[in-house]
């Protein structure tokens, strides 16, 4: 049925020319939105499906009527509708009002209407259109709404919308602030302009929700971010959605919605618990190894071997044979071989090192000393490590002394390779829990041996 009355003449709400009326039947029965028109007298002209849909009246059964009086109104409600569309075909502009249908198996529908005249060749009202639509479709899109600008504006965590290229399309202050760059700087950026790593593990996250859909559950990613005050290690608690054109028959996919959250703080707080955790173990467990040794010497070497696990590569533990005058004098009692598990018992033999070598500073300082090679080539960073007499592949080094009874008997050196990161206050605090038990089974190596001796 068609969605306004048929007649052979035209009315003064419809088209003049031939086919006209078909294609304005046609486009209204497409709206999304319930319309109904009424002439100057009232009655109802036009029709469309999603009126019929939501209140069930055929275009049939309305087009021709007087108004809602007795069918779409109740009695009680006619004179209040009655004179709510009549102010909006006086009114400028549309009027929004509120009112309750009847629907055609008696239910009665509260409707938001957006109602305004509609005027003829003179500028006079000629008739009136009513759009309207269920108030709780209506409030759910205005929830809609005032979600997404409320995302965009104030939401406590990141919210990026990315195109179907993985580029920013929107981004919100959150996640500007977290990007280090102003909200429309970001936009049309590739993604690798805006981090400096983790950008790899992104785009693939990106890509898949394009293909597949969104993951399971939130993911994490560690990115490098740039910013005016150098490159910030983040770690990001992301999900991600898939957004899709309503208007096509098939989903055709429009981006990504990327929401974030910065958790940096508390995943390196677990990462320190939980290395806490292992470096305590095992110094509980080096010590209960200890106990069972007979030679105290043996022990030393024992707390060494247990506090490389996971520390560093190599391990130098160098007695103290003299140091007087200017001249710091080390013997080598224990290392760990390059590529082999375990430390390598020696039987004294001196090491040579020179007057700055880290090794005797920290001996005539009495407190720990970190050497590092930075941003230099292989072929010098080798050569660095070869004149300190440590294996050729260390970058970084931890030398903390080996103190008792207020002296102190040597060096205890941990080294780390080229692929790990520089010794931080955690790991020389470790150290020096380490040196203090070394120093003190050392110290009571020298006591059990002069006692032989006597």
């Amino acid at each position: 049925m068609s969605a306004s009355r048929r007649s052979g003449t035209t009315d003064e709400l419809g088209p003049e020319e031939p086919g006209g009326a078909d294609l304005l039947n046609a486009l209204l029965d497409g709206m999304d939105a319930a319309l109904c028109a009424f002439d100057a007298d009232g009655t109802v002209t036009h029709w469309n499906r999603e009126a019929e849909r939501i209140l069930g009246w055929s275009a049939a059964e309305a087009v021709g009527r007087p108004g809602f009086a007795g069918w779409a109104v109740r009695s009680a409600d006619d004179a209040e509708v009655r004179e709510r569309l009549r102010s909006a075909m006086r009114a400028p502009g549309r009027q929004v009002h509120e009112f309750a249908l009847v629907t055609k198996d008696g239910r009665r529908v509260l409707v938001r209407t957006q109602s305004a005249a509609v005027r003829g060749p003179d500028g006079r009202p000629a008739g009136l259109y009513c759009a309207f639509s269920e108030v709780h479709t209506q409030i759910d899109l205005e929830r809609s709404i005032a979600l997404s600008e409320a995302l965009f504006e104030d939401a406590s965590w990141g919210v990026v919308l990315i195109d179907a290229d993985l580029r920013p399309a929107v981004v919100n202050a959150h996640a500007a602030r977290a990007l280090g760059v102003g909200r429309s700087a970001a936009l049309g950026r590739p993604l690798g302009e805006l981090l400096a790593q983790g950008v790899e593990e992104l785009e693939n996250a990106l890509t898949h929700v394009l293909a597949e859909g969104a993951p399971p559950g939130p993911i994490e990613l560690w990115v490098t971010v740039r910013t005016a005050e150098g490159e910030r290690r983040r770690c990001w608690r992301s999900g991600f959605v898939r957004l899709a054109s309503p208007l096509g028959q098939e989903p055709v996919p429009l981006g990504v919605g990327w929401l974030f959250q910065d958790v940096t703080e508390a995943r390196l707080g677990e990462r320190e618990a939980s290395l806490l955790r292992f470096r305590g173990n095992q110094l509980h467990r080096a010590a209960r190894a200890a106990a069972e040794c007979e030679d105290p010497a043996e022990a030393a070497v024992v707390h060494l071997e247990f506090a490389l696990a996971g520390f560093a590569d190599h391990a130098l533990l160098d007695r103290l044979t003299d140091s007087r005058g200017e001249t710091v004098r080390l013997e080598r009692l224990a290392a760990t071989p390059a590529g082999t598990p375990g430390a390598d018992v020696h039987t004294g033999l001196p090491v040579r090192y020179a007057p700055d070598h880290p090794a005797p500073r920290c001996t005539e300082r009495g407190g720990t000393v970190r050497a590092d090679v930075n941003g230099v080539p292989a072929e010098r960073s080798r050569e660095w490590a070869r004149t300190r007499h440590w294996p050729a592949d260390t970058a970084h080094a931890l030398c903390t002394p080996l103190r008792s009874r207020g002296r102190t008997l040597g060096v205890l050196t941990f080294l780390r390779g080229t692929s790990r990161d520089g010794f931080d206050r955690t790991d020389t605090t470790y150290a020096e829990e380490v040196a203090a038990r070394i120093a003190a089974a050392l110290d009571l190596a020298d006591t059990v041996r002069g006692a032989g001796q006597v």
